[in-house]
Parts: structure tokens; sequence; C-alpha cells
């Protein structure tokens, strides 16, 4: 197998820690041979972890797209309103492409890189590392084995975990869906895309209900200041106080700041936003949502997304016509109920050390076998472009029928 070549398009979380470190365990399957981020040491960093040379490190995205192709594929992993245009023009160029999600939190941005993916034959994958997981792996195996019959139904609930929600949607960078994205499509277009896979049919109606009702100004405790390093009167009683989060864990640091000492830690939260009172910051994106879904075959869905959780999981029921699959996918663990024989049969799934259960190294390693199949035959990708759209769009019309009453909207009003 010919080894790929790669750019890396952002070198935050998601592009130097999710996905890149593939290539280092796997050098003979895919190397990053440049990188473009704006930020000097994160550019660096990644540009030296994989040996890329001074030439090959850019501070523009577009210096890259600029040139001549210079790879096999693009990775972009860049801030949700940021990925429109590199994608379309590394489409254009000849790329391939893996996307992070979601694809954009503009509708018709979705639906025309779709377009542009197909009119240049080129993959576009978007990274859906739920369908990658060894959990939801094995979980749609046993539905594709018939062991439960076909599904009826589906109850998904992602508890996001209190300290999660604190730090990506309401002081991070998906805080404010007019600066990202909203939060069923930022978040939840991985659950969007894996109730479906796993109904295997296309969605046909939604509505859908929530708001936030924690994380404001109104809700502010009495004594606590515009940061938590102002002398906050109540933060011993408060969960959120931003120093006792980020001085005790050394990755969630490395995502407010380069310099993790402590000193440096502390620096950040004076002003930035990540020492922000959670009460009051700038976030505007829900943080409670639920969403009903009906499927063309008439199976049904639930989907609950909640911030104000302990864990940070999914849990999710499956009901089909012969069974039911149940199971939590922090301890990679569900069981398979048989209502014919009456048995009951746990699963525990084996997981690797990569983030989301195992997904971000199974997603690369599907990625770089799927533009090998592609290439031989044209075969299209796993997630393509036209597979995750359908997501997008489910999100995009529980955005608008949250946004108006709960009004029930047709999915096929969406592509237009």
């Amino acid at each position: 197998m010919k080894k790929l070549t790669a750019v890396l398009l952002g070198a935050g979380d998601r592009g130097a820690y999710a996905y890149g470190p593939y290539s280092l365990d796997h050098p003979n399957e895919i190397e990053f041979v440049a990188v473009a981020d704006p930020d000097k040491v994160r550019r660096d960093y990644f540009a030296e972890e994989h040996h890329i040379k001074e030439s090959q490190r850019y501070a523009d995205w577009r210096d890259v797209l600029g040139q001549s192709k210079m790879a096999d594929v693009m990775v972009i992993c860049m801030q949700d309103q940021l990925h429109y245009e590199p994608a379309i023009a590394a489409l254009n160029k000849g790329y391939h492409v893996l996307l992070e999600k979601p694809m954009s939190p503009n509708r018709e941005e979705c639906v025309e890189m779709t377009k542009v993916a197909e009119q240049n034959n080129r993959l576009l994958t978007i990274c859906h590392v739920m369908r990658y997981s060894p959990f939801w792996s094995a979980i749609k195996e046993c539905i594709d084995r018939g062991d439960i019959g076909k599904v009826i139904s589906i109850q998904l609930n992602e508890n996001i975990g209190h300290l999660h929600m604190a730090h990506s949607y309401v002081r991070g960078n998906w805080r404010n869906s007019d600066l990202a994205s909203p939060m069923i499509l930022q978040k939840s277009c991985h659950d969007m895309d894996i109730i479906s896979w796993l109904i295997d049919s296309d969605c046909k109606s939604i509505n859908s209900y929530g708001s936030l009702s924690l994380f404001k100004k109104d809700n502010a405790p009495q004594g606590s200041t515009e940061y938590c390093l102002d002398g906050c009167a109540v933060a011993d009683q408060c969960p959120y106080y931003a120093p006792d989060f980020y001085l005790s864990d050394s990755n969630w640091a490395r995502k407010v700041t380069n310099d993790v000492s402590r000193e440096g830690i502390i620096e950040a939260l004076k002003e930035g936003p990540y020492g922000k009172c959670v009460y009051r910051s700038d976030n505007n994106v829900v943080d409670h949502q639920v969403v009903n879904m009906e499927f063309e075959g008439g199976e049904t869905a639930v989907f609950s997304m909640c911030g104000l959780t302990h864990d940070n999981t999914r849990v999710v029921q499956i009901n089909g016509t012969k069974g039911e699959i149940s199971g939590k996918w922090m301890t990679n663990q569900f069981t398979v109920s048989d209502f014919i024989t009456g048995d009951q049969k746990q699963v525990t799934v084996n997981v690797s050390n990569s983030g989301h259960g195992g997904s971000d190294t199974e997603l690369m390693r599907h990625f770089v076998r799927q533009v090998h199949a592609f290439e031989e035959s044209q075969t299209p990708s796993l997630t393509s472009a036209r597979e995750s759209l359908k997501s997008h769009l489910m999100a995009f019309a529980a955005e608008t029928s949250r946004l108006n009453g709960g009004k029930p909207v047709k999915i096929k009003e969406m592509y237009t």
C-alpha cells in the first residue's frame, strides 16, 4: 500500500493530538509534509513532531492552497466558520479531504461542499468519529446480524459532563452560535449521524425543544466576580471555579494556553475566556435540548443532550422487533436482550487509548484505506459527504424547530 502524504490545516487539539499522532504510529501509511496554523507555537510543535521542514510551515492556509497540489490529502481542523473556503479550495485542487465536524455552520455551504466534492470526484470525509468507535461498531454488527430484528426505535442520551460543558460551550470556542455553530450541530451532528446509521433509514421529520437555562447572568451567585481570579467570594462553593479545574488537569490546561506551567495557566485565566465566570460569559448556546425524529420506514428516535451531568458519555437503548440493546459508551459495555429465548448477553468491547473510545485512531485508519479504495475503484467513503450531509441537515432542522417553538420540520425542506 502506497504511503499517503498529507497537509494539516489547524494544529490545535484535534489536528495535533487526535489525528496527527496516527502518522507517527503508522509512518508507512501516511506522512504529514506541511502544516498551517496562525499560532507559531502550535505550528512549530506539530512540525517538529512530524519532521516538517521550515519551508513547509505556514501561518495562513491560503499560502498552502495558493500553490500547486503538494500532497494526496488535506486534513482540515480549523474552527467551524473557517471550514468552507479551504475545503472548497482543496477539493478543486484535487485533494481528498478529511474535515473536522461540523462541515459548516451554514446549511447552504454544507450542500455546496457536497456538490463540489462530487464534481471533482474527490473524497470529502467528515470526522464522524463515533462510527469508527469499537463500541458503536459492535452494536452496528449486532443489528446487521439481525440479533434484535428490525430496529423500531432508539433513545440516545448525550451526557456532556458539566465541566466539559463549561470549558467548551460556556467559556470556549463553541460558546456562541454567532462565532461557531448551534450546539445541536457542533456537538451533536455526531448523534444525528449515528442514529441514522443504526436505523439505516433517512429521517423524514424532526421537532425539538431546548434552551440555555443555567449559564447566564441571571443565575450568577451573589459575591461572584467577572473573572474567577478577581476575588470571587463563592469560589469554594462553585464546581466551575477555573483555577481548580485547569491547575489539576494538564490535558485541559493545554487547551487554554501553550504554557502549561502553573504560572502560565494562572496568567491565561486572569483575563482570558477560560477564566471567566460561567455565569458572565458571552455564551448563547443551549445547555439542554431534546430532538424527536421520524424516519421513512416508520422508525422513531429520541435524542437528549444535556450539559448538566456528572459523566461525559452517551447512553443508548435500541428497541427491535426481536430484542433490545442497551449500553453506556463510557464503560464500553452493552447488553443484548433476546425476546424469544429471554437470554441477555453482555458485550464488553476492547478499545485503544486514543480519543473518543478508540475512534480517533480508527477514523484515521479507515480514511487511509478509503483513499486507497477510492483511487482503485472510485467507491464512496463510509462517511462520504452525501451521507454526512444528511446528519447535518437533521441538525439544522432541529435548530429551526427549536427556534420556532418546536414546530415540526420536514427534512426535505432543508435541501432547498
